[in-house]
């Protein structure tokens, strides 16, 4: 139990420490930047509640809103995804698996796996995109900035869990 907090726990600072200090810093042909903190929240176990996925949320999105100066685009967007997480795993995990898994690609199957993530990471950048925009002016422009952002931090996180295997 202590191990798994404290794995959370490093996984939590790592995952902030390059988000703000690297990743906040890329943007590719100023449209896409990756935003792979979301994957803290998307790899969290099944059995973990709604409430305490959302604390972890809470805190991911204050910790990344303080370094970024951004006040609470962040922590709106995750805890929106910490909310909406379990909706999804019942959505796109297979029925035969048992109670308690952390979503993977050997967990869940290459399919499912992908479609989850792939639906969690474009929910996150939607909400928190859309918040720092602020306006409607421009759809098809926001709408391009969510998808090519969504489609670089699905590329980044599936290229973590390939590495984690």
């Amino acid at each position: 139990m202590v191990v798994s907090y404290i794995h959370k726990v490093l996984w939590f600072l790592g995952l902030a420490l390059l988000q703000v200090l690297i990743l906040n810093n890329v943007h590719i042909g100023g449209y896409a930047t990756p935003f792979l903190y979301a994957y803290f929240i998307l790899k969290f176990d099944t059995g973990v509640s709604r409430n305490e996925l959302m604390l972890w949320g809470f805190f991911l999105g204050l910790t990344i809103d303080i370094f970024s100066n951004t006040p609470g685009m962040n922590t709106a967007a995750t805890v929106l995804l910490a909310f909406v997480r379990p909706l999804l795993l019942r959505l796109f995990t297979p029925r035969d698996i048992q109670d308690s898994i952390a979503p993977s690609f050997r967990n869940m199957g290459n399919f499912s796996f992908t479609e989850y993530l792939i639906t969690g990471v474009f929910i996150h950048h939607l909400a928190l995109l859309t918040i720092e925009f602020f306006s409607f002016t421009s759809v098809s422009l926001l709408l391009l900035r969510v998808t090519l952002s969504a489609l670089l931090s699905t590329v980044c996180i599936m290229a973590v869990e390939g590495i984690r295997k």
